[in-house]
């Protein structure tokens, strides 16, 4: 019997409300009438999930089914804004990969090399490049294991900061 009297209520809520809530909603849309009649759905929805809405012996359904509208196109706005839709006739354009992207790539980090100091150029080559681990790279160089991972890390940074100065990373 409940359930009755929620539907009859519902359906009066609707008769009463939807054509103001309607023109409401199609204003802040800015006249985009999909998205306006998304927004008059949704919010009748959340109305007839919320029975204190359907009972409007309270205060007015209409100011509370506005405020729901209004926050409900301001969320839509915020997440279209977020991530705004493309819309093109054409499809995307595939990548085309002839090598010219790494080319650029190596050279930058070869010349960002070149401005290291011989210790920390050795160790990244060695590791990095040769594929030397830091055991095999201590031995090569004469040098403690943490030796090698000191450098490494310093190396790496000096790096980092050399290809930031050239605007290559950020």
């Amino acid at each position: 019997m409940k359930e009755f009297a929620e539907d009859r209520l519902m359906r009066a809520l609707h008769d009463e409300h939807a054509a103001a809530l309607w023109s409401y909603a199609l204003h802040l849309t800015s006249g985009d009438r999909v998205r306006a009649e998304d927004v008059v759905q949704e919010t009748l929805l959340r109305a007839w999930r919320n029975a204190k809405v359907l009972d409007q012996s309270e205060g007015s359904a209409r100011g509370w089914l506005f405020t729901v509208a209004r926050r409900i196109a301001i969320d839509d706005w915020r997440a279209s804004e977020a991530h705004p839709e493309v819309v093109t006739g054409r499809p995307p354009e595939t990548a085309v990969t002839d090598g010219t992207e790494r080319a650029v790539q190596g050279w930058l980090v070869a010349e960002a090399l070149a401005e290291l100091s011989p210790r920390h150029r050795d160790v990244l080559v060695l590791c990095y490049f040769q594929g030397y681990s830091v055991a095999d790279a201590a031995k090569r160089l004469g040098v403690a294991e943490g030796t090698i991972k000191s450098r490494t890390h310093y190396a790496l940074r000096a790096l980092r900061l050399i290809l930031e100065e050239r605007g290559v990373t950020q």
